[in-house]
């Protein structure tokens, strides 16, 4: 059996377990930047300002969420999940191109689609290893059971699961998913006993649909589990 030993989200303006009980009840959304504005993005004054500086919101995300999922995300594999991945920076890239007709090392190694969590596990001094994979369209829950089958097989005793997506850039017009909002979050995956959304890898639940539907069942499990 399958548990969910820690959990931890954010996005702009959704910042602690009230908060997104709330986003999970419908009665409260991520903060929406203006116009030409760009999204906060999380605190990292845990990480020298250099490095944090060259980060996408993305990168900034995964690497708070797998810090706030210390201790298991410094002894666990994480599994790394995004479906839009570094697509801020591939579109500086491509505007770059277009103009320029070049592009550059430095951009381009910020852009490949394990960027963030490489980032992580750089800045945090992570050394049990990634796997990054494209969950494509309703493909969440194929990247779960990747994440949940060591455990099942007996091969380890946890892992860590990380998604992560950012807003896609308003020119791509309606090729923008309808809630094009930059969220990230994080479950350390756990066979002990007595931890909440226990799973048993025989049944895809409803709420393994998406990435959101199965935050929003994450989310209210851990805010029942608080007050109990």
């Amino acid at each position: 059996m399958i548990h969910v030993a820690k959990f931890y989200a954010w996005a702009p303006g959704l910042e602690d377990l009230a908060h997104w009980r709330e986003w999970a009840l419908g009665l409260r959304f991520p903060a929406i930047p203006g116009d030409g504005e760009e999204a906060a993005g999380p605190d990292l004054s845990f990480t020298p300002p250099l490095f944090r500086r060259r980060l996408s919101l993305i990168s900034k995300m995964t690497v708070r969420v797998a810090h706030e999922l210390l201790p298991f995300s410094a002894r666990a594999r994480i599994f790394f999940l995004s479906l839009r991945g570094e697509i801020g920076q591939q579109f500086k890239i491509s505007c770059a191109f277009l103009e320029e007709a070049l592009v550059r090392p430095a951009s381009f190694s910020h852009s490949v689609f394990n960027t963030p969590v490489a980032m992580a596990s750089i800045v945090l001094g992570l050394t049990a290893g990634y796997t990054a994979l494209y969950s494509g369209e309703g493909g969440f829950y194929a990247g779960f059971q990747a994440a949940a089958a060591p455990l099942l097989a007996g091969d380890a005793d946890e892992s860590v699961l990380i998604y992560a997506d950012e807003a896609a850039p308003e020119e791509y017009g309606r090729l923008c998913p309808p809630d094009n909002l930059p969220l990230a979050f994080g479950v350390a995956l756990s066979r002990a006993e007595g931890r909440r959304l226990a799973w048993d890898g025989r049944n895809r639940a409803d709420f393994f649909g998406t990435s959101k539907s199965f935050l929003r069942h994450v989310c209210l499990d851990e805010a029942s589990g608080q007050t109990a």
